[in-house]
């Protein structure tokens, strides 16, 4: 009797898991299909909006900068509307921020777009904030890496798709013709081109804000469970009982450290590969596909990374292979050409895949009631996607595309310091 109502128990919790993570991965993939989008939108907001290189990547910083900002105010508000409630008013931010894109769109001002990306942004790192730990806690720590795993092949999913849908509806090969034929143009033929240009946006985004609103009142109906990130046990409170805050835990500060250095060169590895196309003489209508090989390549490290973690290959050791083929691909798509250059970017999704769901539970471990206060320094991280890709757009800009992407070796190696040594480092 007693073993039947202890099996009941288990599936009860099992399967609260289960609906947990499912509610969990649909927001992965609506954080996938939004951030990703920068890829597109670099290169198309360039042409629209008459700006340079380097200008065309503010969009990634108004939106990943947006994570320094709200970090503190992310983890306010979950400590005050718990998990669910933060989650469905994160989500209707976001809408917020993409409605923004309607008004921006009809006057093409630059400026208006970046604050609709800026304030989806805002939304992301609240969801950031309460997601990733809830991922990493909901069930057993040493298959972390797993679960995170499955959470990221719904994001670049969502990020393989989402360049190939948009792009249709942006009509990219009317963008390439004006590219090539605006010189030729009159002043008012050129304005009235990239003002239908820039109108473009409008419809998609709509169909964005509903996907947005829907999901915030699905999420804020669900019987998502509260988690409680503060629980320690005996001996976790005993080793925690002098700590007085969060910076007494050096592994969590470089694992900040690491994970601004590798948000930095994802990004970089998937947003500037259209761009990066394009300027290899290659049409934004065969370009939009490049990024969707970075995704797709991030998702085979994903399978690979749920197949492994933890049976064959630990979540440390993930993060030490994949900082050296990060190293490699980076070195041969700077000493290589064409399509053969851009395929090693695109692998750079393969390099990259595993390390999001390494850092996470790597940094978070053993910081018990200092997880949400972590977990909010780590979102700060996020914002390595805002500064180092546009280092790469000076860089691009002063240099070429090319020899631009020397800005992430450096980063690659941090990131292997980390999964050798630094992730040890505690204080007593």
């Amino acid at each position: 009797m007693a073993n039947s109502v202890a099996e009941e128990k288990a599936n009860r919790v099992e399967g609260s898991t289960t609906r947990s993570i499912i509610i969990i991965g649909a927001l992965f993939f609506i954080f996938g299909f939004v951030t990703w989008l920068n890829s597109l939108l670099i290169p198309y907001l360039e042409i629209a909006c008459e700006l340079t290189k380097f200008q065309s990547f503010f969009v990634t910083f108004a939106f990943y900068i947006a994570y320094v900002v709200m970090a503190p105010v992310s983890t306010k508000t979950l400590n005050w509307l718990g998990f669910k409630k933060g989650m469905s008013v994160a989500l209707v931010i976001m809408a917020f921020g993409a409605l923004l894109f309607i008004p921006a769109a009809i006057t093409r001002t630059y400026l208006l777009f970046l604050s609709g990306l800026f304030i989806m942004g805002s939304g992301l790192a609240i969801l950031q904030t309460a997601s990733n730990p809830y991922v990493t806690i909901v069930g057993p720590a040493e298959s972390a890496a797993k679960r995170i795993s499955i959470m990221g092949i719904c994001n670049k999913l969502a990020g393989a798709i989402a360049p190939i849908l948009i792009g249709f509806f942006l009509q990219l090969e009317k963008a390439d013709e004006l590219q090539s034929d605006i010189a030729n143009l009159t002043s008012a033929e050129r304005i009235n081109e990239l003002n239908e240009m820039a109108l473009r946006v409008i419809p998609p985004y709509i169909g964005i804000i509903a996907v947005l609103l829907i999901l915030a009142f699905w999420v804020f109906k669900s019987s998502l469970p509260e988690v409680d990130t503060d629980e320690e046990d005996e001996t976790l409170s005993t080793t925690n009982a002098g700590k007085t805050s969060v910076f007494d835990f050096p592994h969590v500060i470089l694992g900040v450290i690491t994970l601004f250095l590798y948000v930095g060169v994802e990004v970089i590895a998937a947003d500037s590969i259209i761009s990066y196309g394009a300027s290899q003489g290659i049409a934004l209508t065969t370009a939009k596909y490049f990024a969707t090989g970075t995704m797709v390549s991030m998702v085979i490290g994903y399978i690979i990374g749920i197949i492994t973690i933890p049976k064959v290959i630990s979540q440390e050791n993930a993060l030490r292979v994949s900082a050296v083929l990060g190293i490699v691909f980076s070195i041969l798509a700077i000493f290589t050409e064409g399509y053969v250059s851009l395929a090693f970017i695109a692998l750079l999704g393969l390099a990259n895949s595993l390390m999001w769901p390494a850092i996470w539970p790597m940094a978070l471990a053993d910081v018990g009631r200092f997880t949400k206060a972590a977990s909010s320094l780590l979102v700060m991280g996020i914002a390595g996607g805002a500064i180092i890709p546009l280092a790469y757009g000076a860089l691009a800009e002063t240099w070429n595309p090319q020899d631009a992407y020397w800005v992430m070796i450096p980063c690659y190696l941090f990131i292997l310091y980390f999964a050798v040594l630094g992730y040890k480092i505690r204080r007593s």
